[in-house]
């Protein structure tokens, strides 16, 4: 080919691959093992630029390690329950399974032409009876193991489509489908008892060295471990008390009022008798449940006309309101307010005329004149306004007031989390059923492993709202397992965040008859690395650690942490753009002048060109995968997502970057084409004789290069990767000016163009197999091992040293790696412009730091 054909070569290896099962993972493989797995798609029928990113990034790594030497998992499957399905049942008047399925073929394909070393005899999707038979199990596993609960919480219900829904799903205090006004309610749902986890969930993220810090982080402050008191304070005129619980015991002299959740016993007790505190109470309910959406809303308090008594301050009465910015999930649903000390406290306090109090003031600060402006004072000090905590530390106040309040029976140490158990159960159709039956007379009976799975029904229609399940005419009907009375079937089904919480496991046996093979489990988890969006840092990641302890605990697994690595990759991003109507457009839709004005391509109108932002479909800035293969092919797509900026960052999708990629992939064949003839055959030894310079130049950058791009592939930094390709491309481009005709020389050349063509092929697979071959290779690259290098010839002939004076740049020193530390001393002190900023002055001190920097102290 004079120009590389993508169109005919990318088939044609990725039918050879497949023809030899090149990417099938064997789990009695002797070789050291390498999973490497990718957050798997849902399968909404299209590709997107975001998957192509997510599955070229991990699939360098896996054909990298493949080539490594190591016996490589790397999987595909579907992430296939979910509400979507079932809102296109109701809207294509479709079934959600033949919906599901028919994206499930489409995206196959798509994915495929990507060239992705996927192991495709693995292939599993969460809405197939083979795989949620084995989730059903380990339900039934985790409830003997007491890890299921019944549990009443609180939720959002939207009336007209009869379920729950995530706090994300209220938009406004309206459902977001229905448009109806969201109700709280308190339902008895399924919980997993993720709580019982919790420390070691904490604790253990020490752990994981391999994580991104910000996610382990972010999954440190979900889990929201507190060290407080649980107080007791008694309630004037009655016999019961309100118990609190706080992180700030040590303001209690600062406290002005006390605030329960809306949901609180005490408030809807109140409620029940006051009709003005009930409307509050139903106005507090149709607001969303979030902390995000509590914090932005407006803090709204309804006075009870009950007092609460200061623990300290014999007489002191604090009034105690129903708040809507007070949480039943989290300590004990009540608080007492310090308003000098949370902004919360404080902007409620200002609202409704309530005292401020500092009790904490700067140290540097006299007590008596320090006050407080608009926002409350969070930072350290010494303990003012307080009796006998004056002058302490904060948290030598914290041990004063524990001490006191545990003498007097009203107090005790405590710590909390702001984890909760994890609510499974869904209002749905499309999910994986709950393998109980409630029975009259018995309760709630398992179903017998003999039974599962429990398959959905396929004539369940969607016609009506609420849950299909609640109101087919025969399926929930069923005989007691036990007694053999009539009996209803759960309807609930599990929330979709389960079927993701062990596919990893499932990967290493996924046609075994049990959930997974102990042996398979055992030699593969956990998975080496994982590659995702830092959209699922909590919610999945912290889910799948649960069911791997709780795997665990019934014997499945054995081991706790599912993910030994985890990296997080930015998003995608493109330029968008609107018509002078204020609608969005696609960008194949815009057309650019000679001076860089946009219009439309069809209307010739004006276009708006608005900021970059991550690809989506509400606002059109997206690029089809497809038709970009179609254009360039699959490994222009794959090299442009590595090499444009560093993979944890986001990515600005651009035609010019595209095509630089496409130009570079072509210059790169090429060179590979033109430079084959006139080399040894392949295998052939290193000729003896000496080295000419040129051949040594040569020789030295291709090994250089083969141990920079390893480390770089190694590190994950495969855009730096790219770069140093970029940079060792021209070099063997160049070096045929300075080499002669010598069989020493063909046969350096021969090394370079190999080692170029091997070090891309993770990265252009299609095109590396097709100059491997043309280099004369019979074995694919595929089956092929990774380079080596020699560490002579890799090690750097210079390095560059920068010499400072009193800390400032002065010169630059070119040396031999390793040079000795007298002969930089005396080579920096030699240098013009260092005898000039020393300027006849002693020299003090001179600081060497091998191979990196020299500092000269005057």
């Amino acid at each position: 080919m004079a120009k590389y054909d993508a169109s005919r070569s990318e088939p044609k290896w990725q039918a050879n691959w497949a023809d030899r099962k090149a990417f099938a993972a064997d789990n009695d493989d002797p070789r050291p093992k390498f999973y490497v797995l990718e957050m798997f798609p849902y399968p909404s029928g299209r590709i997107h630029m975001g998957h192509v990113r997510n599955y070229t990034l991990g699939d360098v790594v896996a054909r990298y390690k493949r080539a490594q030497g190591f016996n490589v998992l790397h999987p595909m499957g579907w992430d296939a329950f979910g509400l979507p399905a079932e809102n296109a049942a109701r809207a294509q008047a479709i079934h959600p399974a033949q919906w599901t399925y028919a994206n499930i073929d489409a995206m196959r394909g798509e994915l495929k032409r990507m060239g992705l070393s996927l192991d495709w005899d693995r292939e599993i999707a969460t809405c197939h009876p083979g795989y949620y038979q084995h989730q059903q199990r380990l339900f039934l596993d985790f409830m003997d193991a007491g890890l299921v609960r019944r549990a009443k919480s609180w939720v959002n219900w939207d009336p007209v489509d009869g379920t729950v829904l995530a706090n994300e799903q209220v938009i406004d205090g309206l459902g977001w489908r229905s448009g109806a006004p969201v109700e709280k309610r308190e339902l008895e749902q399924w919980v997993f008892a993720i709580t019982d986890f919790a420390e070691d969930l904490l604790e253990s993220l020490e752990t994981l060295d391999r994580w991104p810090e910000r996610v382990r982080l972010m999954q440190q402050n979900w889990i929201g471990r507190s060290e407080g008191m649980r107080v007791g304070f008694s309630l004037a005129g009655r016999d019961d008390t309100l118990e609190i619980y706080t992180t700030r015991h040590d303001t209690l002299f600062g406290a002005s009022f006390m605030a329960l959740a809306a949901n609180h016993p005490l408030a809807m007790s109140v409620g029940a008798a006051d009709p003005k505190a009930a409307e509050f109470i139903a106005e507090c309910q149709r607001s969303g449940t979030s902390e995000a959406a509590i914090e932005s809303a407006e803090k709204q308090g309804y006075d009870t006309g009950l007092r609460a008594m200061h623990p300290f301050i014999e007489g002191k009465e604090l009034p105690v309101y129903i708040a809507n910015f007070v949480l039943m999930e989290y300590g004990t649903g009540a608080i007492f307010g310090c308003p000098a000390h949370d902004q919360r406290d404080l902007d409620f306090a200002n609202k409704y005329g309530l005292a401020v109090v500092p009790v904490v003031g700067p140290s540097d600060q006299d007590p008596a004149t320090f006050t407080l402006g608009s926002e409350a004072y969070v930072g350290p000090g010494k303990m003012i306004n307080s009796d006998f905590l004056d002058g302490k530390t904060i948290e030598d106040a914290k041990a004063e007031v524990a001490k006191r309040l545990s003498e007097a029976g009203v107090g005790n140490i405590e710590n909390n989390y702001r984890l909760r158990d994890w609510g499974i159960s869904r209002q749905r159709y499309w999910g994986c059923p709950i393998p109980v039956v409630h029975c009259p007379d018995c309760g709630i009976v398992p179903v017998p492993h003999s039974d599962l799975p429990v398959v959905l029904p396929d004539d369940a229609t969607f016609d009506a709202p609420g849950n299909p399940l609640d109101h087919h005419p025969t399926w929930k009907h069923v005989d007691c397992p036990d007694c053999g009375k009539p009996a209803v079937r759960e309807t609930d089904t599990l929330d979709t965040f389960v079927d993701s919480s062990w596919y990893f496991a499932r990967f290493c046996s996924p046609r075994d008859d049990s959930p997974v093979d102990r042996k398979a489990v055992d030699a593969w988890l956990p998975v080496d690395q994982y590659i995702g969006g830092i959209e699922h840092a909590i919610l999945h990641l912290l889910y799948s650690r649960f069911f791997a302890r709780a795997m665990k605990t019934t014997g499945h697994l054995d081991t706790t942490e599912p993910f030994a690595g985890l990296f997080t990759q930015g998003m995608v991003c493109h330029q968008t753009y609107k018509d002078d109507a204020g609608e969005w457009l696609y960008p194949e839709h815009v057309r650019f002048g000679d001076s860089g004005a946009a219009t439309h391509g069809e209307t010739g109108r004006p276009v708006t060109i608005g900021r970059s932002e991550s690809m989506s479909k509400s606002k059109k800035n997206v690029v089809d995968p497809g038709a970009i293969i179609d254009r360039y092919g699959a490994d222009t797509a794959r090299w442009f997502m590595l090499s444009d900026s560093p993979p944890e960052r986001d990515l600005e999708w651009s035609d010019a970057g595209a095509a630089g990629a496409s130009r570079f992939l072509q210059r790169l064949w090429k060179l590979i084409e033109e430079g084959v003839d006139g080399l040894p055959d392949p295998g052939t030894g290193m000729p003896d004789g000496d080295v000419p310079d040129a051949v040594a130049t040569l020789r030295s950058a291709t090994h250089r290069t083969i141990a920079k791009v390893t480390e770089d592939i190694e590190q994950l930094r495969f855009n730096v990767a790219v770069a140093k390709l970029y940079e060792f491309t021209s070099q063997v481009a160049e070096a045929p000016k300075t080499l002669d005709e010598s069989p020493l020389a063909a046969w350096a050349r021969r090394e370079a163009l190999e080692s170029l063509t091997q070090l891309v092929g993770p990265m252009m697979p299609h095109m590396a197999e097709e100059a491997w071959a043309l280099l004369g290779h019979t074995t694919p690259l595929t089956e092929t091992p990774w380079p080596e290098f020699d560490p002579v010839l890799a090690a750097e002939q210079t390095v560059t040293v920068g010499v400072q004076v009193n800390g400032k740049l002065r010169g630059t020193l070119h040396i031999t790696p390793g040079l000795g530390e007298a002969e930089v001393r005396k080579l920096a002190l030699d240098q013009d412009r260092v005898k000039l900023a020393i300027d006849g002055r002693a020299v003090r001190k001179v600081i060497v730091v091998p191979d990196r920097i020299v500092n000269v102290v005057v």
